[in-house]
């Protein structure tokens, strides 16, 4: 992940009390001072509004506001080379752990298919003789 993205999942976890601990004022004015000004500003606008400033990316949706999130975007924030901000609700996006969201395999002990049952062929149709009344 992004340093600018750790350190502003950092500072969103300080600021919504979701971090216990002491000192979390001088941990979130240093982590302010060192994030951008502009990233700060907008992070800032959001938290304001009530909402949170950073969301995850989870089966290409953003949780934040449940809409789809275009593939270019995951495949830019798998990159970790820049920001991204969802577009419907302009929020930093983030990618989870990989650890995290390793899909489990099904268990080999699911409930065998049914087998298809065979029909006996259909009995051919007997025609009638079709008379014309004049």
């Amino acid at each position: 992940m992004n340093i600018i993205l750790q350190d502003l999942l950092e500072l969103q976890t300080l600021e919504f009390g979701e971090a216990t601990g002491k000192n979390i004022e001088a941990r979130v004015a240093a982590l302010r001072a060192k994030l951008p000004p502009p990233i700060v500003g907008h992070y800032d606008r959001l938290r304001v509004r009530g909402r949170k400033g950073m969301a995850m990316v989870r089966n290409q949706v953003c949780t934040g506001c449940h809409m789809r999130v275009p593939i270019g975007t995951i495949t830019e924030l798998m990159r970790g080379e820049d920001i991204q901000l969802c577009e419907s609700c302009a929020r930093y996006l983030y990618l989870p752990d990989s650890a995290k969201t390793e899909v489990k395999k099904p268990e080999e002990t699911a409930k065998p298919k049914a087998k298809a049952k065979v029909k006996a062929p259909a009995k051919p149709r007997k025609r009638r003789s079709v008379t014309s009344a004049a």
